[in-house]
């Protein structure tokens, strides 16, 4: 089927509003990062028409940041022309949930939860996803679960999960330092698929920044495939558009 990646990507991690603005999409994000506060554009731009969206952009308090994907290649070229930077080119892997349900997940490796627990909650912000990404979470309106894994008996990584036009996509997928390399992400990712497949999604889905190497490995061995792709241009804070 085809799949509207940005769709996708809104409907799993939603921003706390949308604004339509000439050509552009905002999002404000209140705090929970680029995917949730970055605009879009949903045809071609004037120079005018940026100048309004950067201004929209800094009257919600956000840096001036837009999403760039495959077809937007001349915005790129004109937000280059400004002096906005390239940030965290990312792949969006993907494959069928029945790819990842052939092996049942071990006991008490990864627990579903409704709510995050306070447990999680820690192991995000050790991994720097805080209250305002959390909140995020909490902004689906779709089918959703947390992921709590463990290992040698102690809390050892989370993750979030959520579904948008029978799509499962996994978000905030965090292992704790010292249970790495134990194949955890691994029984995350299955474990999602089961619930994804228990929920009505057909395909599971997960975001990646290139510079990744370890999760995109993964992600590569498990064999899910590059479905998209997109990165961002911000302006560096104390420029000026040229």
């Amino acid at each position: 089927m085809s799949v509207n990646w940005a769709d996708i990507v809104d409907g799993t991690w939603p921003a706390a509003r949308y604004e339509r603005l000439g050509p552009f999409q905002l999002r404000q994000g209140q705090g929970g990062g680029s995917r949730v506060s970055a605009a879009n554009a949903l045809r071609p731009a004037g120079d005018a028409d940026i100048d309004a969206a950067e201004a929209a952009m800094q009257a919600m308090g956000q840096k001036r940041i837009f999403c760039l994907r495959p077809g937007d290649e001349a915005l790129d070229a004109q937000l280059t022309a400004r002096g906005y930077q390239v940030l965290d080119p990312v792949n969006i892997y993907a494959c069928p949930v029945g790819h990842l349900t052939d092996i049942p997940i071990p006991r008490v490796t990864v627990f579903l939860t409704p709510e995050p627990l306070a447990i999680m909650r820690e192991i995000w912000a050790k991994g720097g996803i805080g209250p305002r990404r959390v909140a995020v979470m909490d902004r689906a309106q779709g089918p959703k679960t947390g992921l709590l894994l463990r290992h040698n008996d102690q809390p050892a990584g989370t993750g979030f999960v959520a579904i948008h036009d029978g799509v499962a996509m996994v978000h905030a997928l965090e292992i704790l330092p010292d249970h790495r390399r134990q194949g955890l992400g691994g029984w995350a990712m299955r474990a999602a698929a089961f619930w994804a497949r228990d929920n009505g999604a057909e395909t599971l889905s997960v975001i990646c920044t290139k510079a990744n190497a370890g999760a995109n490995g993964l992600y590569h061995a498990l064999g899910m495939e590059i479905a998209d792709e997109y990165h961002y241009r911000q302006l560096v804070e104390g420029e000026s558009p040229t």
